[in-house]
């Protein structure tokens, strides 16, 4: 009787951290307009747009063709739905979208929950692994933005927690491996997990899982090549039709050219240093887990391993890409405090329960220099920034007289035709003697009465400007600069 009682209590922790997760994403979902990089509106909401609503910026890497098109397929795809129920104003379909993403990133925590049980650990720890997704400050912070390492982190969580699985039906096992097959197409490193726990199946002996996981994998790569082929069989430089051709300008640019390295680069320890800056209780008890985990869970281990030491050899780092492997990491960090003594697993346990408290309650007051980005800007609050560009790009969106806009902020740093939705000249270098807009968003104190106003920036309409030349007549260059 007692067993069943605690065995209740955890499941009512569980969900109640679940629930109090999912919450904190809705919270995040309809406050946070800022942008963390500029990928998570150029490389989805804008494509995105583009092929639903034929306009929109277009970044070198969709003209290159350095891009899989399952990411902005699948906000193209939550677009389209907004579009024909009649939430077309981006105010409703972003939010949308964002949504869409917050409900995976909760879901994860039930992922981590299954993923620690499956690979070893006792419940009472695995409630507290997929606590700790489901709270902690970066993990929420991160969790609404239409970013491949968020769409990547949902299916790779979920595959392997199916696949690591030695009690799941053959059709669950299909699943699983689709879902880690899918999770290549969203983000490409990505692979490193499909491979490695096909490795890990055929190390075990278990032949008869290991082929039909392969067999599965192998399928999703045709899948990942025949999209490639479909989208860039007309790429500048597409050999072999386009097949895989994401995938090979991908690699040579930022593994074999090193291209990546303009956007800035970091030491090796860098992953380190942001992880426990960002979360500190929570990543020194979720290493000493993992540590620990190391006889009890080689495999998840290993895997988790693997993909910390890839992405910390890579000189261009980003907290963002970590995303993915947070999941494992406190699986694996579950696993390790149930395989030691009790009296050291309850002492992790603790530790990681409280961090994850400890994260969660001070999580409004993530800065930059805790996410690693921007070190001048490193004491300043990593929340909503440019938000208040985007809302008011949501106002100008209203204004009926609008023809041309213009955004003091470089296009890369604000959410672009997504946010506007208009078609209309987006500029931000033009002086206002060109007419080439009639409204433009400000820093506050321009000297001409706001139609709107949010935080430091306001929306002014442009005086002595009625009309504005076409997007033809301008020769309108929708290539993002």
């Amino acid at each position: 009787m007692g067993a069943l009682v605690t065995r209740t209590w955890e499941r009512q922790v569980l969900w109640a951290s679940l629930a109090l997760g999912f919450v904190a994403r809705l919270f995040v979902t309809f406050t946070d307009d800022g942008i963390f990089w500029p990928d998570e509106v150029y490389q989805s909401f804008e494509p995105a747009h583009r092929l639903v609503f034929g306009y929109g910026s277009v970044a070198w890497e969709f003209i290159e063709g350095a891009r899989h098109w399952t990411l902005p397929g699948l906000v193209a795809l939550i677009l389209k739905v907004c579009s024909v129920l009649g939430l077309d104003a981006p105010g409703q379909y972003v939010r949308a979208v964002k949504l869409v993403f917050a409900v995976g990133s909760a879901s994860v925590g039930l992922a981590v929950f299954r993923l620690a049980v499956v690979s070893g650990a006792g419940e009472r720890l695995a409630v507290a692994a997929a606590a700790a997704w489901s709270l902690t400050a970066p993990v929420l912070y991160f969790a609404p933005r239409a970013m491949s390492e968020n769409a990547a982190a949902v299916a790779a969580a979920w595959g392997l927690a199916l696949v690591l699985d030695l009690r799941v039906s053959r059709r669950a096992l299909v699943l699983g491996a689709s879902l880690l097959g899918l999770a290549v197409l969203f983000r490409l490193q990505l692979a490193l997990f499909a491979a490695g726990v096909t490795v890990l199946l055929l190390a075990r002996k278990d032949w008869h899982r290991a082929g039909l996981v392969l067999g599965v994998l192998c399928v999703w790569a045709g899948l990942f090549g025949a999209l490639d082929a479909f989208a860039w069989h007309d790429a500048p430089g597409a050999k072999w039709g386009g097949w895989f051709h994401s995938a090979v300008v991908y690699w040579r640019f930022n593994v074999t050219e090193n291209r990546g390295a303009q956007w800035g680069t970091a030491p090796f320890g860098f992953y380190v240093e942001v992880l426990f800056k960002s979360m500190p209780l929570v990543f020194v008890a979720s290493a000493l887990g993992l540590l620990a985990a190391a006889r009890k869970a080689t495999g998840l281990v290993l895997l988790t391993v693997a993909f910390f030491l890839v992405h910390s050899q890579v000189p261009h780092k980003e907290y963002r890409f970590l995303v993915p492997m947070l999941p494992e990491l406190f699986a694996a960090a579950a696993v390790g405090f149930s395989a030691l003594p009790e009296r050291f697993g309850k002492w992790g346990a603790t530790g990681l329960a409280l961090g994850t408290a400890l994260s969660f309650l001070t999580a409004p007051s993530l800065t930059w220099g805790q996410l690693g980005a921007y070190p001048e800007r490193k004491l300043e609050s990593a929340w909503d920034d440019k938000g208040s560009i985007n809302r008011l790009m949501f106002k100008a969106h209203g204004e009926a007289s609008l023809c041309g806009l213009f955004v003091q902020e470089h296009p890369a740093w604000h959410g672009g035709f997504t946010h506007l939705h208009r078609r209309v000249g987006l500029h931000w270098n033009q002086p206002p003697e060109s007419k080439l807009y009639n409204f433009a968003i400000v820093r506050a104190g321009s000297g001409v009465p706001p139609v709107a106003k949010d935080g430091a920036y306001e929306l002014v309409k442009v005086p002595g400007v009625e009309r504005c030349p076409t997007l033809e007549e301008q020769n309108y260059s929708w290539r993002l600069p």
